[in-house]
């Protein structure tokens, strides 16, 4: 006989995320113009987030509610490769398809975590950095390490940026318009609309920051306004399946995102416009 647990994951497989985003930390080993964080650290200080990593116990405990063959994207406001455990991290995740978005300062001091245990990985590059040059060094020289074994890597071209050298590494490479340091809006392009009419992100995904606080998404969310739950208290299953969320979806099917804290700043509606970058 099935207990409850079982019936909750057999339920929340069949009705779940097709991504999980567990942020296993929030330390960053860069300082970027148009970084969020950065933008309240200076600006708004009565809102910067402590900084801190997820506990591992909290690592296993959410590896086991997640069925597998879902991606699990292992950071959100943070440089996941600053995670102490960053190896033994990806493979708590295993059977699932994992997945970081890194600055690439630790591809070489990490390397050994992520090549043959990561599943994908996309290296960010922006304009205006002033650490491109060692940048595109690192990633050359992991690369050269690496060779055809996983993670599959993509390089995020985010902003005006000369690819001509990148060209020489051979990896697909998609480009983004950046938007307001403070969130989703203010883009040079505003991004697409689905043809659902509704955000994907939302109807997709679940964001856990590294205290165990579960969002809608993973804007930029300084004031947690879209915090639904708590994991370290409440079951995945039961935030995915919440009144709160519940109420949020409807707003959403009836095309009044305003009525939602977070989604009524923003102009993201989970479909990445791609900027030309070549």
């Amino acid at each position: 006989m099935n207990t409850t647990a079982e019936n909750q994951k057999m339920n929340f497989t069949s009705s779940c995320p097709s991504i999980v985003i567990v942020e296993l930390t929030n330390k960053c080993n860069k300082k970027c113009w148009m970084c969020g964080r950065r933008e309240v650290e200076k600006n708004h200080p009565e809102i910067a987030a402590k900084k801190g990593e997820m506990d591992f116990s909290l690592v296993r405990k959410i590896a086991r509610q997640l069925p597998d063959n879902i991606i699990v994207q292992l950071h959100n406001n943070g440089e996941p490769l600053m995670y102490s455990r960053f190896g033994e991290a990806v493979r708590a995740f295993k059977g699932k398809i994992t997945n970081i978005v890194t600055n690439g300062k630790w591809l070489i001091k990490k390397c050994n975590e992520i090549v043959d245990n990561l599943d994908t990985m996309t290296i960010s590059v922006f304009e205006g950095d002033t650490e491109a040059d060692e940048q595109f060094d690192t990633i050359k020289k992991f690369i050269e390490r690496k060779q055809n074994r996983k993670p599959f890597t993509i390089l995020r071209v985010n902003g005006e940026v000369d690819v001509k050298n990148y060209l020489d590494l051979k990896l697909p490479m998609t480009g983004r318009y950046i938007h307001d340091p403070m969130g989703n809006f203010g883009y040079k392009i505003r991004p697409a609309l689905p043809d659902t009419a509704i955000c994907t992100d939302f109807m997709t995904r679940l964001a856990i920051s590294f205290d165990g606080k579960v969002s809608t998404c993973c804007n930029f969310d300084p004031s947690g306004l879209a915090i639904i739950g708590d994991v370290k208290r409440q079951t995945l299953y039961d935030i995915w399946n919440s009144d709160k969320r519940k109420e949020w979806m409807k707003s959403h099917i009836l095309g009044r995102r305003n009525e939602i804290p977070l989604c009524s700043t923003c102009q993201y509606w989970g479909v990445p416009t791609s900027k030309p970058i070549a």
